[in-house]
């Protein structure tokens, strides 16, 4: 059986004179970037060279909308209505639109960031909001979610192609959700036991939870993180041994 697999990583999260930094190699391997699109990290200079070098590179781009939260990263909570997410998801796509446009290339997808990305895993009200304007920009664009969440619940309702997401570096619950950052067990540090995890994920529809027992999910996408001290070693990693593994990477629209 012959196993594929997008591998996508967040990009584009740096501020003022762009260095080009962990993004230009890590493009090398994955399929999908997901750029910031300047409410919790980027800039338009860094918005438009990043673009540019993943067009470069033939990677798949999409728009990573989060909170307007530069101080806390886009990850904290915010008491937002589901009318205020719609209008940030459009606003946010929209300016990342503009650049991929002006580079002579297409927008291939949507997946928001942090605190919005995981209030979308349970909240209906929110996920459907991030799917309608997602559809009303673009119906042919990809909704990136986590994997059997809501927001993939909402993207296929309306009518979207959606992609469901599995991480390598963060460890499951046994409902299917992240492990919450704040603990301290909620990150994957060993690289071999990060692949060994995505394998399994890929292959078996299969995680191994913080209880011990079996958890199944679908497995569309990975991510991969993009900032931290090994990123680009792992990202290389990763990438090898799903090849030696018999598992090929494409980009999304090859998958959904």
């Amino acid at each position: 059986m012959n196993h594929k697999i997008d591998l996508n990583c967040d990009m584009g999260e740096s501020f003022g004179a762009y260095t080009l930094g962990n993004d230009q190699i890590i493009l090398d391997y994955v399929s999908s970037a997901n750029i910031a699109c300047g409410f919790h990290a980027g800039d338009p200079t860094t918005m438009r060279e990043t673009v540019k070098l993943a067009l470069e590179k033939n990677v798949g781009i999409g728009a990573h909308p989060g909170f307007q939260d530069l101080a806390g990263f886009g990850r904290r909570h915010m008491a937002v209505s589901p009318q205020e997410v719609y209008d940030l998801i459009i606003y946010q796509i929209g300016a990342l639109y503009g650049f991929v446009k002006a580079e002579g290339g297409s927008l291939k997808h949507v997946k928001a960031h942090g605190a919005m990305y995981n209030m979308a895993v349970t909240d209906a009200k929110i996920s459907e909001a991030i799917a309608e304007a997602v559809y009303k920009v673009d119906p042919e664009l990809v909704l990136f979610g986590l994997s059997g969440s809501e927001i993939i619940k909402a993207g296929g309702k309306i009518g979207l192609r959606t992609a469901n997401e599995v991480f390598s570096d963060r460890t499951y619950q046994p409902d299917g959700t992240l492990t919450p950052r704040s603990q301290d067990n909620a990150l994957i540090t060993d690289p071999q036991e990060a692949i060994h995890q995505v394998i399994r994920m890929v292959k078996e529809q299969k995680v191994i939870n913080t209880a011990g027992s079996e958890t199944a999910l679908k497995a569309d996408t990975i991510c991969i993180h993009g900032d931290g001290k090994t990123a680009k070693e792992f990202a290389r990693h990763i990438s090898i041994s799903l090849e030696e593994a018999g598992i090929e990477i494409h980009p999304i629209d090859k998958i959904v």
